[in-house]
């Protein structure tokens, strides 16, 4: 394989057809490594358009380089998140794709990735997909490797670093909610590959990519054997690897329509490695979704498909339910914040995705440079932050309590109408996981019909990964059937709210998207016309100072 690296002050501009500025002044990671290819007939589909699987093997050879240079060793590709294609990539035009480390952990990374499409013609880009990958550093003669920790210099990438531990989190409990597909299934396709020194790395162990791209393969034709046409492939389920292969296995693909849908259909696949007469070990699986698009461009309607007997009427109800689970993650994750509804429906299939959204809202908000001091009283200062039309608010102080007591005093909810004038009742209506928790809270009026709100809020609760980060505390709305509005409140919503408290300089923060369910308990504040800030974050204050010893609750969270 060919990889093509851009180095603005070594390519010459004339080999690249097109201008750009040498800007030696401006800041690059030390992770990041781009690739740029030019797509030839050879990387293409019958369309003309970029074979997915080539495409794989692009940003997974990308994404490697950039681990291996964070690491100084090897590496090799542990699991790859959720990919959504925006767009196809014809003949002729250039693909550019940039990886970066976003954070090391022990022996592990997430390293970003960013692929976009150029017409050299046209002078124009476009965003192809974005995606996440985890990388996992070889042992040496020496022993396991122990990452060195990535440094943010930028604002991007600190939340980055900041969202990407939600993520992991997220990574390792996907594989409790997307059940693994059977490798003893019948199968619509079979397909074997022999592993030769092309298709491996330095290490002989093969590529991630290239299994990627066998099994893009085998799906594609058990999709086009349902239709009887050629499909796109329009999503892939995260990939995890779960044992390598080497040159010199024989690597076994087998792929099966699960269930088809409207105007898509659900394949699932599987790669399996064994050599000589040894048992084949499960080396990954996955599910792609597929749509077949007419001469306009648009999804045509698809076959419905009957189960086969055995495992099909169960693979068929498990695609109806990866569905649902896929719908909930794209629309929950995928969207901009901006088009996300305040309050989703919970359910347990969506609450890994609710939990991440949630978190991942509150540290992405925390990372913003850009807060405006309004107001300052006695070391308790207020912010605002105004951008397209949304108003941001952030209150910090200094506490002189460890961070972790204030964490569990903070996090039981239940307990904040002993602090917050705001908070007239709160109950636990549902205890998720150790984590996370749904609450009922109510709050006196504001308003001229004298009737309260209440609020059903999903608090996500973090304790720090490394050292440095913040304890977190994320709040958000979500609507529960058992917990319908009703005529005695009015049901308010909030988007983003939560606590951060740092363990090294004791700073309690709290942060607030400001809803029209939350604007008339703050707009006096925030107009200067007010001190109910100050006098909630005494009143914590207080609270905390005078709770600080108990020991019932002291080295433990509300959870």
């Amino acid at each position: 394989m060919c990889l093509l690296l851009i180095s603005l002050r070594w390519l010459p501009i004339a080999a690249l057809g097109l201008f750009i500025p040498e800007r030696a002044e401006m800041y690059r990671n030390s992770t990041e490594v781009k690739m740029s290819q030019i797509v030839l007939p050879c990387h293409a589909n019958h369309r003309g358009e970029l074979s997915v699987g080539q495409l794989l093997k692009w940003m997974d050879s990308t994404a490697c380089l950039s681990a291996e240079r964070h690491a100084g060793c090897s590496c090799i590709t542990a699991s790859v998140d959720d990919i959504h294609f925006e767009h196809t990539i014809g003949v002729g035009q250039v693909v550019n794709i940039k990886a970066k480390v976003n954070r090391a952990f022990n022996s592990s990374m997430e390293v970003g990735i960013m692929v976009s499409c150029e017409d050299l013609f046209a002078n124009r880009q476009w965003k192809v997909c974005n995606a996440f990958a985890t990388f996992v550093a070889r042992h040496t003669d020496e022993g396991k490797v122990q990452l060195k920790q990535v440094m943010p210099q930028t604002q991007e990438e600190q939340t980055e670093y900041s969202v990407a531990a939600e993520r992991r989190r997220m990574r390792l409990l996907h594989t409790e909610i997307m059940k693994d597909l059977l490798g003893n299934e019948r199968t619509r396709v079979e397909s074997v590959e022999l592993v030769l020194p092309p298709h491996a790395n330095h290490q002989v162990n093969t590529f991630g990519g290239q299994i990627m791209a066998w099994m893009e393969n085998v799906a594609t034709i058990a999709a086009s054997r349902l239709c009887n046409a050629h499909p796109t492939l329009r999503t892939i389920d995260m990939f995890h690897f779960r044992a390598p292969s080497q040159v010199g296995d024989r690597v076994v693909l087998k792929a099966i329509v699960n269930n088809a849908f409207k105007n898509s259909m659900e394949v699932g696949v599987c790669a399996e490695a064994y050599r000589g007469r040894e048992t084949p070990r499960h080396i990954n699986s996955a599910f792609m979704t597929f749509e077949v698009l007419d001469a306009e461009g648009n999804p045509r309607n698809l076959p419905r498909i009957k189960p086969e007997p055995l495992d099909g009427p169960r693979r068929y109800r498990e695609a109806i339910a990866r569905k649902k689970i896929r719908l909930d993650r794209k629309y929950i994750i995928s969207c901009k914040q901006t088009e996300v509804p305040l309050s989703v429906p919970w359910e347990p299939s969506n609450q890994v995705y609710l939990s991440y959204n949630n978190v991942s809202a509150l540290k992405m908000l925390a990372a913003r440079t850009n807060w405006v001091l309004t107001s300052e009283k006695n070391k308790v200062n207020l912010y605002t932050l105004e951008e397209n039309q949304v108003l941001c608010f952030k209150v910090e102080t200094h506490v002189d309590i460890a961070a972790k007591r204030v964490f569990a005093l903070l996090s039981d909810l239940t307990r904040r109408k002993e602090w917050d004038r705001h908070y007239k009742h709160c109950e636990m209506i549902n205890q998720v996981d150790e984590e996370d928790a749904i609450y009922h809270v109510i709050t006196p009026s504001v308003s001229k019909t004298n009737k309260g709100q209440d609020f059903i809020l999903l608090a996500s609760c973090r304790t720090p990964c490394n050292s440095g980060d913040p304890y977190l505390i994320a709040l958000r709305s979500v609507t529960l059937p058992t917990h319908p509005p009703t005529e005695d409140y009015i049901r308010g919503e909030i988007f983003c709210a939560g606590f951060s408290i740092l363990e090294v300089s004791s700073m309690v923060s709290y942060y607030n998207q400001a809803s029209p369910g939350v604007l008339p308990y703050i707009s006096n504040d925030i107009a200067g016309l007010s001190s109910g800030f100050y006098n909630s974050f005494c009143s914590c204050s207080k609270f905390l100072e005078e709770n600080k010893e108990s020991r019932a609750t002291a080295d433990s969270t509300a959870f």
